[in-house]
């Protein structure tokens, strides 16, 4: 379902209100307190214009001033009433919402961290900001300005009307008449500015979604000269954003001008003939003069009645997209009980089938062995099947057929975050957190400790760069570790992985973006951290792998050959072919 399509064509939908209703539960006591401060603004609205047409009346008319002071001290006394009950009403609703949208961002966030890596590759990453973010604001707002909002008005709208007509029914009749018209252009701005603002937050969700990717990439769009097309690229959604924000303005600009002429021609018939039944005798002064404040209180409800619409029309479509999001089947299955305490490491492929899409598979009948606290290496050309193969080790995706072991156990036996605190990653490309080096190393894992993030540093040979750096362990590497070299990024990774103690090590392409030097503190890092692990080394660079255990030449998915580096040189096939092209 796109992201322009309507939720239901109304503005209110049962099924979406139901779920998100679901979410005030553990607070239906503040809900409860909330409709019955709303019963009670309603009711304190509308006695106030009866008693001003009483003092009218009974007081100013005859000349009573002790009267007229006593009811005019009611009045201010019901005015401050009314005024702590709207502050309670309105704090708590507003609570309320923002308790709603705390949990249900909590519950969006936690079914994000479940998903497979593919549906990160299928959506957007600003898509799902907005979803996160701003999608929900809009729900907040169903609770401060959308739901109860619009009962208060429609239970004083019906109070205000009820009392005119008890009052006095020919007035009630002739202020009513602007009504049908009114309700008529109310309907036809609710359409309009319901579509506008349907296409905003569209269009908010393509400007994330553009505005993140293309600056995470400034770099390559300055490479290669792309600023202009890039930019018209952005404009031109933009430009898109914008026109639905002034569809949206234009409603208002008509529709407010309609109501306040339709109030006023109101007014006029109500003046021009309540006049006449006050001077025959019908009517008071004081009915007249409460009369008016009831148009008042009649009118502005209806206006309002119109934004209230729309705010919980915004707010239904932003629950369908969070709930869009909330139902999507993309969690790895995880029914594994048990736990990886005393884990080993062996593992064991086969027959494994793995395709990302469909049937298109990249890994086809994938058979080998590791012995626990072995090395094997994975050699092969791009798009080889390598890196799948630690994807499916580690379950950030599903395999189709056959078995994969650990221990003589299959995976999914073990607990899915139990199996991936055993194996210990160390990718090509390096991702660091806006964060402090030692909290990048250790995750926030209070169990890991200054000392040990210090040894494994030291183990690994990193210790003396990061002493240099302005605050040693605690300075800060800025989004993504742009202050450091892509060499140094890799050592952290290295010391990230050593200080987690895993059973099973994982080293993607560790050495190939790096220079001479870089590439020599990470081989000897990767001699430390692998010993007696069992270890899978993914490498372009044969000289890295030289000493591994077994090294395994993929191509198109299969296996062409297995040995060691002396074997599968003396065999003179693949792998003794991409070792002439590196070294001859």
């Amino acid at each position: 379902m796109s992201d322009a399509k309507s939720t239901s064509g109304s503005a209110f939908d049962r099924r979406l209100f139901a779920r998100v209703m679901a979410f005030v539960r553990p607070y239906r006591t503040v809900f409860w307190t909330m409709f019955a401060l709303t019963i009670l603004i309603s009711g304190l609205g509308v006695v106030r214009p009866l008693l001003m047409g009483d003092m009218i009346d009974d007081y100013a008319l005859t000349g009573d001033e002790h009267g007229l002071l006593v009811l005019t001290l009611v009045v201010i006394g019901l005015l401050v009433l009314e005024a702590l009950v709207q502050f309670f009403q309105s704090y708590w609703t507003s609570w309320l919402g923002q308790a709603v949208t705390y949990d249900l961002r909590d519950t969006l966030y936690r079914k994000l961290m479940g998903f497979k890596l593919r549906y990160f590759d299928r959506t957007p990453i600003g898509t799902l900001v907005t979803r996160a973010i701003s999608d929900i604001e809009t729900i907040e707002n169903i609770f401060s300005q959308g739901l109860l909002a619009i009962m208060g008005e429609v239970l004083k709208l019906v109070v205000v009307v009820v009392v005119m007509f008890v009052v006095n029914w020919k007035l009630a009749l002739l202020s009513l008449l602007p009504i049908p018209v009114l309700l008529w252009a109310t309907n036809i701005f609710k359409n309009s500015i319901r579509k506008s603002f349907q296409d905003v937050r569209t269009n908010v969700a393509r400007l994330n979604a553009f505005v993140q990717e293309h600056i995470q990439g400034m770099s390559i769009v300055q490479a290669f000269g792309r600023e202009r097309q890039e930019f018209g690229k952005f404009e031109a959604i933009n430009a898109q954003h914008r026109a639905a924000h002034i569809r949206s303005v234009l409603a208002y600009s008509i529709f407010f001008p309609v109501v306040e002429i339709l109030s006023a021609i109101s007014l006029a018939l109500l003046v021009w003939y309540g006049v006449k039944d006050v001077l025959s005798g019908v009517a008071s002064f004081g009915d007249l003069f409460a009369f008016i404040l009831f148009i008042n209180m009649l009118f502005r409800p209806i206006r309002q009645l119109a934004d209230r619409f729309n705010v919980l029309q915004m707010g239904m479509v932003g629950s369908e997209r969070v709930f869009r999001v909330l139902d999507t089947e993309a969690a790895i299955t995880d029914e594994g009980k048990m736990g990886t305490e005393g884990l080993k490491g062996d593992i064991r492929f086969r027959g494994v089938w793995f395709a990302y899409e469909d049937e298109d598979f990249v890994l086809k009948d994938i058979s080998f062995d590791v012995e626990a606290g072995r090395t094997i290496a994975l050699v092969g050309a791009t798009g080889s099947g390598k890196s799948s193969v630690i994807n499916v080790l580690s379950r950030a995706y599903e395999f189709q057929r056959g078995e994969v072991l650990v221990d003589g156990r299959d995976i999914r036996s073990y607990a899915l975050p139990e199996l991936r605190r055993s194996i210990g990653v160390v990718l090509q490309d390096v991702f660091l957190f806006s964060d402090t080096i030692h909290n990048n190393i250790t995750l926030h894992d209070p169990s890991i400790s200054r000392e040990q993030v210090v040894e494994a540093a030291k183990a690994v040979g990193a210790h003396a760069f990061i002493e240099r750096l302005p605050d040693g362990y605690d300075t800060d590497v800025k989004e993504r570790g742009t202050m450091l070299s892509v060499g140094q990024r890799q050592l952290l990774a290295f010391i990230r992985a050593y200080v987690h103690r895993p059973r099973i090590l994982v080293l993607d392409e560790a050495t190939s973006s790096v220079d001479t030097m870089s590439e020599h503190l990470i081989q000897e890092a990767t001699e430390r951290i692998t010993r007696d692990r069992t270890s899978i080394v993914i490498a372009h660079r044969l000289s890295t792998i030289q000493n591994a255990d077994r090294i395994l030449v993929l191509d198109k998915g299969k296996i062409l050959e297995q040995g060691s580096h002396q074997e599968l040189l003396a065999r003179d096939g693949a792998y003794k072919r991409l070792y002439d092209l590196q070294f001859r």
